[in-house]
């Protein structure tokens, strides 16, 4: 939708053919009883006044080519004015010229105003002693609605450009000012179209007093109650009174503001607006605010469940399918068969039940939800000694743990250590240079520090592990986002000879 609307042309087009699809009905309901007023009469608005006056009434002369006349007048000023002239104006363009395009309209239209209403409103040149006094009256009250209309125009581009830049930014405006909402945008964007098509017809006064002034405040109140009023009171022991308490609030400061403000200007019709409006916020703004901030709370819930959900489930499947492959499995079992060679069969069963135990663990418990801490770091010592098994015939390799044994219960989504280890081995261990690793894990008040520091080397280009990523840091960010999200912190620093993470999770 919205880049539906920041194409220009697309915009000019909705409003080329609404205008003139508005412009074409018009003529044609017009066409229509003028052929039906050959054989009877056509009712007007007009008509019974010059029934009054005792004059003839004419459809066609007195009716049909008048109006035909303003219709087109409206269409092609619209035309010329929304199109050419507003335009230019916004971008600053043609000034002079455009500005005396707008004197030439507001002349044109007020004259053929002045023309038409001598025959539309025929009836009252019995109402003056002269004709000239007639004709300054419909003249004078031609430039005035000449005036009205340009006015108009003036006031539908601002209305229009005020609202596409309201909806195309939408997502900006509510970044800096968060209590503003987009529907809320939408309504208020709504708001200035109906208030426009009032001013254009011949609408009640007090009606037009009170949608001006009552919606803006209902806005208002909507903006307030998502932003600030219903979280504010959502813990409270009654959270819908509290709520509606600080609403009744805003509704007693505006209604003393109206009384100033409203009394100045309409006098003692103010208070039935007065009164309508804290009717109308308390019985009809402030639940609906409550309910659809309920329903976008579940909504949203729902949506964080699902996200969770599908997320760790990819990225569960992902672990699975980088672990259990071919490549690990081989490298493990010549690690084991490379052992049993070298040395008496002590080693070779060590390896056997680390590997058995590590399998068993992505078997059983890596789909479970939540597993103890202390499985997780069962699992991470399993493989450090595993892959010990490879390095400790190289006096170049180096690899330090510092794992705290000291759990209190505490439960870890599986799986969300062991990459950064592997990543460790993966690239940092060299059988013919100098390599080391070094693996810190300490619980302190419910919360992990796990760091790993390794040093880098570069695959060579025949390696098959070099372009491949094997689990990929990328994933296991996901899951911290994921499931424990504003309770992590995950910080990576790389050099070209060291790779270093630190990371700290809550867990409750």
């Amino acid at each position: 939708m919205k880049e539906f609307i920041s194409k220009s042309v697309n915009l000019a087009k909705i409003e080329f053919w609404a205008a003139t699809t508005t412009f074409v009905f018009s003529v044609f309901f017009l066409t229509a009883n003028a052929v039906k007023s050959e054989s009877s009469d056509v009712w007007t608005s007009s008509r019974y006044l010059f029934q009054e006056a005792r004059i003839p009434f004419n459809y066609t002369q007195d009716y049909f080519f008048p109006q035909i006349v303003r219709y087109t007048l409206f269409y092609l000023s619209f035309l010329l004015l929304n199109f050419r002239v507003v335009p230019d104006l916004v971008k600053k363009q043609k000034l002079v010229q455009n500005i005396l395009l707008v004197l030439l309209s507001f002349l044109i239209i007020g004259f053929v105003l002045g023309v038409t209403d001598t025959y539309l409103k025929n009836y009252m040149f019995i109402r003056y002693k002269t004709e000239q006094e007639a004709f300054n009256y419909f003249f004078q009250n031609s430039f005035v609605l000449a005036a009205w209309m340009i006015l108009m125009y003036g006031l539908y581009s601002v209305i229009k450009y005020t609202g596409v830049y309201l909806i195309l930014n939408s997502e900006t405006i509510q970044s800096k000012y968060q209590m503003v909402t987009s529907d809320g945008i939408a309504a208020f964007v709504v708001w200035m179209v109906i208030t426009l098509l009032m001013l254009l017809t011949d609408v009640n006064e007090i009606f037009l007093y009170g949608w001006v002034i009552v919606i803006p405040i209902s806005i208002f109140i909507y903006w307030f109650s998502f932003y600030a009023y219903i979280p504010q009171n959502l813990n409270r022991k009654r959270p819908f009174w509290a709520y509606f308490g600080s609403v009744l609030w805003v509704v007693l400061i505006s209604a003393v503001i109206l009384a100033f403000l409203a009394f100045a200007f309409i006098g003692g019709r103010a208070v039935a607006i007065i009164l309508f409006n804290s009717v109308f916020q308390l019985l009809i703004t402030a639940p609906v605010s409550w309910e659809l901030y309920k329903r976008r709370q579940k909504g949203n819930e729902e949506m964080r469940n699902l996200r969770t959900a599908l997320g760790q489930s990819d990225a569960n499947l992902g672990f699975l399918r980088s672990q259990i492959n071919p490549h690990f499995l081989f490298n493990a079992l010549n690690t084991i068969y490379g052992t049993a060679l070298q040395e008496g069969a002590s080693r070779t069963s060590e390896g056997v039940e680390r590997l058995g135990d590590m399998m068993r663990f992505m078997l059983q418990e890596n789909v479970q939800e939540k597993i103890s801490l202390t499985r997780e770091i069962d699992y991470l010592n399993n493989y450090i000694i595993l892959q010990r098994l490879r390095t400790d015939t190289s006096p170049d390799v180096k690899i330090i743990t510092d794992i705290d044994e000291s759990i209190n219960n505490l439960q870890i989504s599986p799986m969300l250590l062991i990459p950064f280890v592997e990543n460790a081995f993966k690239h940092g261990i060299s059988l013919r240079q100098p390599s080391h690793i070094k693996v810190s894990l300490h619980i302190k008040n419910s919360t992990v520090y796990f760091d790993v520091n390794n040093s880098v080397h570069v695959k060579p280009d025949n390696d098959p592990e070099k372009d491949r990523n094997g689990i990929g840091l990328e994933n296991v960010k996901q899951r911290l986002q994921l499931l424990y999200p504003r309770k992590h912190d995950l910080m990576i620093r790389e050099t070209a000879k060291e790779f270093f993470i630190h990371l700290t999770i809550l867990l409750e």
